[in-house]
């Protein structure tokens, strides 16, 4: 992936994307750049608009971060009935524990 964030950093400051460039950005991360990985980066992005790629991209991630609003809504609902759960149980628990007393009383 840090490999693909290389690319789009040098696509955002109008720099070449090339194996030197990509190389250096991984580097300067501190990561051991793979030549053949780099080399593959490049090969694949010979023919992609990495413009257009990042608009597209930007477009379909933005529905997909409004569903994923959906299900956090539905855990926060869960939670109540999960705190009536464990009230149920610590009540339970102290019934139990009376009804051990009157056997020891």
């Amino acid at each position: 992936m840090e490999y693909i964030y290389a690319a789009m950093i040098l696509q955002s400051v109008d720099k070449d994307i090339n194996e030197a460039n990509v190389k250096s950005i991984i580097e300067a991360a501190g990561i051991e750049a793979d030549d053949a990985r780099i080399k593959a980066l490049i090969a694949a992005l010979e023919d992609v608009d990495i413009e257009e790629a990042m608009a597209t991209t930007a477009v379909a991630a933005a529905p997909a971060a409004a569903t994923g609003a959906a299900p956090a809504a539905t855990e926060e609902a869960a939670e109540p009935e999960e705190e009536e759960e464990e009230e149920d149980e610590e009540a339970a628990e102290e019934e139990a524990a009376a009804g051990l007393g009157a056997l020891f009383g």
